[in-house]
């Protein structure tokens, strides 16, 4: 999909302040507004200009977009980062209707992106205050054993001037052991101040994981490619193997093949019951780089009565 400029969709700077964007919205929507425009494209001008100010008419969708940075340019090819809006507080998601907005927007405040939630309380005289979503990462360690560390969280707020604003606010979160990506994290009374003597909102966190570099996760279960020698397929062999609560002796039965896939049962992240894990094997050729390395090669060739295009 194409990324989307708001700001020069409405012809302003990155820096405008909130009235700056509302005077170009309404000038702009009052040239494009197809019961009254007579230019050629003025429904779907129209169309971009009432996106452009749906995103930066609000300082927490404004801040989110903010972190895209200048980089991207219309037309080129635009995908959300996958730690898209992570560490953003935010008090409300998603637009209730995004029918009429463009991909782009969709796959960034949509009913179905990351922020496509909406979280508001309400009362007549003393009112609960908005609960806040953030999303947050964390190792896959840190799931697995829990404990308590410090999250760093972005605020949006606005300055006297009308100017966007983002607030860092430090917190201490206890991460319980077992938590799975999407799960929440609720952190009672962290949200806004309640009206008139009414509660605060609560701050809720939703988990992901920073990639692994040996790991990959499903659910509880975790998944492990594990290479081996070609000869420890062939004879069978036991081999040290990572896990989570760290290394063990895994058996590999004779004949192993490449993509077979073994498990460790009880070994992904603790639960009730526990995840697994899976360790799929992958047979891995020693180089021929060395005459004797080669000598070897050329004995199995010979001598070994094996065609792995037989089948065929």
């Amino acid at each position: 999909m194409d990324y989307k400029d708001y700001y020069k969709i409405l012809g302003v700077a990155r820096g405008a302040s909130q009235e700056e964007i509302k005077r170009a919205y309404r000038r702009l929507a009052r040239k494009y507004h197809p019961d009254v425009s007579k230019e050629a494209n003025a429904e779907d001008r129209f169309k971009e200009v009432q996106e452009a100010y749906e995103v930066l008419k609000d300082p927490e969708k404004r801040a989110a977009y903010d972190q895209l940075g200048s980089n991207w340019r219309s037309g080129q090819e635009f995908r959300p980062p996958t730690d898209w809006g992570k560490g953003f507080e935010f008090t409300t998601f998603g637009t209730e209707d995004d029918s009429g907005f463009s991909d782009f927007f969709a796959s960034l405040f949509g009913s179905r992106s990351p922020f496509g939630q909406r979280s508001t309380r309400s009362g007549h005289f003393a009112r609960a205050g908005q609960d806040h979503v953030a999303k947050i990462q964390i190792d896959l360690e840190d799931a697995f054993r829990g404990g308590t560390q410090t999250i760093e969280l972005k605020a949006p707020q606005l300055s006297e001037d009308g100017h966007v604003l983002v607030k860092p606010r430090t917190l201490r979160v206890t991460i319980p052991a077992g938590i799975v990506e999407g799960q929440r994290i609720r952190l009672a009374g962290q949200g806004s101040p309640g009206v008139h003597g009414g509660q605060a909102g609560d701050l809720y966190l939703e988990v992901s994981f920073r990639p692994h570099r040996l790991f990959e996760v499903d659910g509880r279960d975790v998944k492990l490619t594990l290479p081996i020698a070609p000869w420890e397929a062939a004879l069978g062999a036991t081999v040290q193997t990572p896990t989570l609560a760290g290394p063990v002796d895994l058996r590999i039965p004779a004949g192993a093949k490449s993509g077979q896939k073994l498990r460790l049962k009880g070994r992904g992240l603790p639960g009730n019951p526990p995840g697994d894990q899976y360790v799929e094997l992958k047979i891995v050729l020693p180089p021929a780089t060395t005459p004797k390395a080669r000598e070897l090669f050329e004995r199995m060739r010979d001598e070994l009565p094996f065609n792995p295009r037989e089948a065929m």
